[in-house]
């Protein structure tokens, strides 16, 4: 049952007043639908007041056909609408005052999955900082945080480890919507931008995407269910190792492994941990791409059983910390670059600094690390609590 209309739907429903007679750029992806899957770009052609100009892309491109890493063609013409789409994600991430020319507003919908290593919050931030510099306007139609926005869980980004996986002092999983962290990056910032959230409503904290009653379109090409982005926050830390974070299969994330992995060794060990609610099921796998493609992967899936109280990071920690353990001949760090970083290690680009693969290393529990982390997400939650708009 729908219970939740989103920034897109709100604006749609009022006929799009507030863009009349404005000029306006749209940021998009994939997933900016509406109820009934109707695509942003297409509601706006139709809609008489928007005069849109131009078409702006994030990671994985504005059709979301890109993999991870692979940059779009820049300053193509969008076939459908016949506009210019400028990708975010290339020679430019931060979108030039050229790109901004005859625009008045610059209207963002990008679903955000609520882990700190996914783009498009950065991409919105960089935007908002381009903005700020022309005299744009950004008005961000706001969508729910697919986890919830009740939890908050590991490190707290060091400012020193700044990267386009994390430029703002928030945890791996943060527990906000895009537009509450819209206003607190402005603040955080000192941003003197004319800022407008088309806020939802029906959402509340405690609520999941699957208590909205909205469809999921994947965001990404491995963002594919709902399922894949609860554990994300913390398989997202695989992708900083040697080890296959199931990228070629049809379950990334949720299936991880290497060719030296004994299934049934790694996933007793987990699962004698008794991680919370999730289970831990031994299995093969061959990726079609990525690491190890074409070889046969020994691994296991995390199947989460109740996300209420499932735990990714901890849960992916504790699982590359026992490979690590049990196979250090073929277990490695991944080296740079990565994600246009190309000098410090990407497991500490993911991680926020470099305390937490030393706490691995130094063979501390997953239980002893979180404990680190705790005192970083309470001031975390004190410092952006007056940002939180949903009860």
């Amino acid at each position: 049952m729908l219970q939740v209309n989103t920034g897109l739907d709100r604006l749609a429903a009022d006929g799009f007043a507030r863009l009349k007679g404005r000029r306006v750029g749209l940021l998009v992806h994939p997933a900016s639908v509406d109820q009934r899957l109707r695509h942003a770009l297409m509601l706006m052609q139709e809609a008489g007041p928007v005069d849109l100009k131009t078409l702006f892309g994030p990671q994985h491109g504005i059709l979301g056909q890109t993999q991870d890493n692979m940059i779009e063609w820049e300053g193509y013409t969008d076939q459908g609408s016949g506009l210019t789409v400028h990708s975010l994600y290339g020679e430019h991430r931060k979108p030039t005052a050229a790109m901004l020319d005859d625009i008045d507003v610059l209207v963002i919908d990008l679903q955000d999955v609520g882990a700190r290593y996914y783009t498009f919050i950065w991409t919105m931030l960089l935007c908002m900082e381009a903005c700020v510099e022309k005299g744009v306007q950004v008005m961000i139609l706001d969508r729910p945080n697919p986890l919830g926005g009740l939890h908050t869980e590991g490190t707290v980004l060091d400012p020193e480890y700044k990267s386009f996986v994390g430029l703002a002092p928030i945890p791996m999983r943060h527990g906000m919507t895009a537009g509450e962290l819209a206003d607190f990056f402005a603040r955080w910032l000192g941003l003197d931008l004319d800022l407008e959230v088309i806020w939802m409503e029906g959402w509340t904290r405690d609520m999941d995407f699957a208590a909205t009653g909205l469809p999921w379109v994947l965001p990404s090409p491995n963002m594919p269910t709902l399922e894949t982005a609860r554990v994300y926050p913390g398989g997202c830390l695989l992708e900083g190792t040697t080890v296959s974070e199931g990228r070629g299969t049809t379950r990334p994330f949720e299936i991880f492994g290497a060719p030296y992995v004994e299934p049934d060794t790694l996933a007793g060990i987990l699962t004698a941990w008794s991680l919370p609610g999730c289970r831990i099921r031994p299995l093969h796998f061959e990726p079609t791409f990525h690491k190890f493609a074409g070889e046969v992967c020994g691994g296991v899936q995390v199947h989460v059983t109740d996300p209420e109280i499932f735990e990714a990071v901890s849960t992916y920690t504790a699982a590359i910390a026992a490979i690590r353990k049990l196979w250090p001949e073929y277990f490695g760090w991944k080296q740079p670059p990565y994600e246009y970083e190309s000098e410090k290690l990407p497991i500490d680009i993911l991680a926020g600094g470099e305390t937490w693969r030393t706490q691995v290393e130094a063979g501390l529990s997953p239980w002893l690390m979180k404990a680190d982390w705790t005192e970083q997400l309470k001031a975390f939650d004190e410092l952006t609590a007056e940002f939180r708009y949903y009860e």
